[in-house]
């Protein structure tokens, strides 16, 4: 139906990492048990990882935390591409634990490659 179509736009999610809009994280992924590329989108990344407050907490562990939480769902929900799941995260300025919940979603990459972004529930 769309064989001889005109793409008149489209976002490889190698612009996406390029404009910052998805965050490489497969390098330490790759700790976390991955086999594939996984990104986080900014928000997740704003809201799970970033800390610029008291040395408590620091960005690599919070994201050792979203990434090791983000394989056991992985496992445990192996039949799936979409997997919600939650985690319990710092807010700035607090020292309690609030629950977030998470999308870790499987996908095809710029070239049909297996890919994994890391997402909140209302973003796609």
């Amino acid at each position: 139906m769309f064989e001889n179509a005109e793409v008149i736009y489209s976002y490889s999610r190698a612009q996406a990492i390029e404009d910052g809009v998805l965050i490489d994280v497969s390098n330490t992924a790759k700790d976390a048990g991955f086999r594939i590329p996984v990104a986080l989108t900014t928000a997740v990344w704003a809201d799970c990882v970033a800390w610029d407050g008291d040395t408590s907490q620091d960005e690599n562990g919070r994201l050792w935390d979203v990434l090791f939480i983000s394989a056991l769902e992985a496992r445990r929900n192996r039949n799936s591409q979409r997997i919600v799941f939650q985690i319990l995260r710092v807010k700035q300025g607090s020292n309690q634990l609030f629950p977030v919940q998470l999308v870790l979603h499987i996908g095809g990459g710029d070239h049909g490659e297996p890919v994994i972004t890391i997402m909140q529930p209302n973003e796609d």
